[in-house]
């Protein structure tokens, strides 16, 4: 080694060996430690999303079993299904039924097809989720038309019950309201629920004992014709109570109007225009 000069200069990549070992045990040391939080922050990563999709009730994971069929129908399970008619029906097997009700036998849906043909019939399957599926034979053009025809009488024999409303003031007058009770009594009479009510301006909240005492009014009124689903109760500025029809309560019917001065004077008209021979033959 040359005096006076530095071991760095002559050897540049040289180290004591007690440093080099110091360094390189510290940067391992630093690398596991930086290696071992990401594993632990990716755990609790993991356990934070799979505790919020059992909270959710939704497993994002998917696995062999949980896999659906591509061709699922998407309208529903619930859907009116299409009645399959003659070569719709694509079972391999047909438990045939004839047009009387009576059992004809299992066969082949191209035989019960040719039999419906020679009868000049249609076959539609009635009972698809047997096993065989069961068919029948019918006019289905017809079919439907009942079907149909049954339907529509059956709507117009529903009675929709809806729910009326009549208000009133705590002031109202005394032939106001039985005007507005009359009123009621044609809207049970029709089938429907009445909602009576009350509303109070200003000063008049603080007497709502007058509301109480219109609806009681009303109430007794109603007495034999209406009875309270709801007591009169205070909702915000209205009081009000429901009422329906009482049962075993028939409506009067109502009466022929009699015959207004203009229809008297047209039949006289009519009388007096006839000739005479078809009076005397009257007569």
């Amino acid at each position: 080694m040359r005096a006076g000069v530095p071991a760095r200069t002559l050897f540049p990549d040289s180290r004591s060996s007690w440093r080099a070992e110091k360094e390189r045990g510290s940067i391992g040391e630093k690398q596991a430690l930086l290696a071992t939080r990401s594993r632990v922050k990716h755990q609790r990563s993991k356990q934070t999303t799979q505790q919020t999709q059992e909270q959710q009730g939704t497993n994002l994971l998917v696995t062999k079993e949980e896999v659906r069929p591509i061709n699922r129908d998407f309208r529903g399970s619930d859907r009116p299904r299409e009645t399959r008619v003659n070569e719709r029906i694509r079972a391999r097997e047909v438990r045939l039924i004839d047009e009387n009700g009576e059992m004809v036998g299992v066969m082949p849906p191209a035989r019960a097809l040719d039999i419906a043909r020679e009868k000049n019939l249609d076959l539609v399957e009635v009972a698809a989720n047997s096993n065989p599926p069961v068919c029948k034979l019918m006019d289905y053009g017809r079919f439907k038309y009942e079907q149909a025809k049954k339907e529509n009488e059956a709507k117009k024999n529903q009675k929709t019950v809806t729910l009326k409303e009549i208000r009133m003031r705590p002031r109202t007058d005394e032939h106001d309201i039985q005007v507005k009770t009359r009123k009621i009594q044609e809207f049970l009479a029709d089938g429907d629920k009445v909602r009576v009510s009350v509303q109070f301006r200003g000063a008049e909240m603080r007497h709502p004992e007058l509301g109480r005492k219109l609806l009681d009014q009303i109430a007794e009124s109603l007495k034999g014709t209406a009875t309270i689903e709801r007591a009169p109760s205070m909702e915000g500025r209205m009081m009000s109570m429901i009422v329906s029809r009482a049962p075993g309560w028939e409506p009067p019917k109502k009466q022929a109007a009699p015959p207004s001065k203009k229809q008297l004077k047209a039949v006289d008209n009519e009388q007096s225009e006839k000739p005479v021979e078809a009076v005397q033959q009257e007569s």
